[in-house]
């Protein structure tokens, strides 16, 4: 563990120092790597008001557990140096690959974290059935009303009771690409989805394949189409219609949902366009997605759906910026100008009401902590809070993707699979949507099967 100490520099009381979040811009923030930016936590100051309400918290100690690990870790440990130093705190991180599986067993057998950071909503209800999550703090609360659009607050209520602010994100709708193919081609960035199939014409009557793809990943192969599904459902049916899908409020294979994936087909299913560099269609279904996109580098496809995070995928030394080696689009609409957001995330859920506990899930919840999670990580990390100064992140896709977390006229969902019951989500899907590529099965015949694989209850 970390020393800490509290530093004299740190002014508590009600001088309301307000937190320094100027001085260390993406300007001055070398793009590095996930294991953290270039400013350091001892650079900031943070006003300790807000943690007074909470008592005297000296000496008390925050357990946290995550999946969030090497070498992402630690721009997290490094975050909480402000709210320490501030309350006295000493907050304690341990983070784990095997999280989900060993996060349940620590509940049942009464060993809970004081505080977990849970990167899906089912789970987070599922413990919540167990009765060992207590609500957030009112303090927390309120952070989540004024900074976050209120699909992210429902994400982290269970029947009514609001118990897990949001924390980090990512966005997954997006379409990588070559700036300087683009610009060579005269090829211009698709705003809508009829222009971004008239370009993918465009590109294979040139004689190229326009898209790349890949779905495979070990057991989970599979759910980067679901992702594809998601953010066509969103498109061809609407948020309203993806509720009610996600919820079983309406059968996994209503003709919507058909429409969605036949939609899908006409991309990822077309032998015209795909699978540039990689092979025939079948290829999709054995491609590793983080090999997936790679193609683009030398000129063998042209476009790859694929998250933000998809940039720790590019090999050492590629640029990725609006003009360098690579850099993405956000997947465009069918309708209106804004394109709905696809993303997820983590939730700080709590297992008991301790002040430290709850004072540390409000820090959590705040702008401060956002902005300066920003300034101590590398590129891949960024947050759906609005008080974030997207100038705070340093790579230019994490810059994009929280634009449009923050954009007002912008329909955020998250992660359908992640929401579903896991013999669903995290199953049926995964398998079915791998043999729709492989094997060429029917899309009715997929959804029915996936249909039929809701539980009961």
């Amino acid at each position: 563990m970390r020393a800490r100490g509290r530093r004299s520099s740190v002014l508590a009381g009600g001088l309301g120092v307000a937190l320094l979040l100027t001085s260390c811009g993406a300007d001055e923030v070398d793009g590095g790597s996930a294991g953290g930016g270039s400013a350091e936590a001892s650079e900031f100051e943070l006003d300790c008001a807000p943690y007074e309400e909470f008592g005297d918290l000296e000496g008390e100690t925050v357990t946290v557990y995550t999946s969030i690990t090497d070498p992402e870790d630690q721009p997290h440990i490094d975050s909480y140096v402000p709210f320490e130093e501030c309350t006295g705190v000493d907050v304690q991180y341990e983070g784990s690959r095997e999280f989900e599986a060993q996060l349940v067993v620590r509940v049942q057998s009464g060993n809970a974290p004081d505080i977990a950071f849970i990167p899906q909503p089912g789970l987070l209800a599922t413990l919540v059935d167990t009765g060992a999550v207590v609500p957030a703090p009112e303090q927390a609360a309120a952070n989540v009303d004024e900074y976050w659009d209120e699909s992210w607050k429902a994400y982290g209520t269970v029947d009514d009771t609001f118990y897990a602010a949001p924390l980090g994100a990512n966005a997954k709708s997006f379409v990588w690409y070559s700036p300087s193919m683009f610009e060579e081609a005269g090829y211009e960035i698709p705003q809508t989805w009829d222009e971004m199939i008239e370009l993918s014409d465009q590109i294979a009557e040139s004689g190229a394949k326009p898209w790349c793809a890949g779905i495979a990943s070990g057991d989970a192969t599979g759910w980067p189409a679901t992702d594809w599904l998601e953010d066509v459902v969103l498109r061809t049916a609407g948020p309203e219609v993806y509720d009610q899908w996600v919820n079983h409020e309406i059968p996994f294979d209503d003709p919507q949902i058909v429409e969605a994936l036949d939609t899908v087909g006409g991309i990822l299913k077309n032998p015209d366009y795909v699978n540039g560099g990689l092979g025939e269609v079948q290829s999709i279904a054995t491609t590793e997605f983080g090999d997936a996109g790679l193609p683009i580098l030398d000129g063998s496809c042209w476009m790859h759906r694929q998250a933000s995070f998809y940039q720790a995928n590019w090999p050492e030394g590629t640029e990725v910026a609006e003009d360098g080696d690579v850099f993405a689009f956000p997947l465009p609409p069918m309708e209106g100008d804004a394109a709905p957001v696809l993303g997820g995330g983590e939730f700080t859920a709590a297992f008991n009401d301790d002040p430290a506990t709850q004072a540390f899930q409000t820090y959590l919840s705040s702008p401060e902590w956002a902005n300066i999670k920003a300034q101590v990580s590398g590129p891949g990390w960024v947050s759906a809070n609005t008080g974030l100064d997207v100038e705070n992140l340093t790579s230019p896709i994490d810059q994009l993707a929280a634009e449009l977390f923050q954009d007002p006229e912008a329909e955020f969902r998250f992660d359908g699979s992640d929401l579903m019951p896991g013999e669903v989500g995290a199953g049926a899907l995964w398998t079915g949507l791998t043999d729709w590529i492989a094997t060429d099965k029917p899309t009715e015949e997929v959804l029915t099967a996936v249909e039929n694989a809701w539980p009961a209850s």
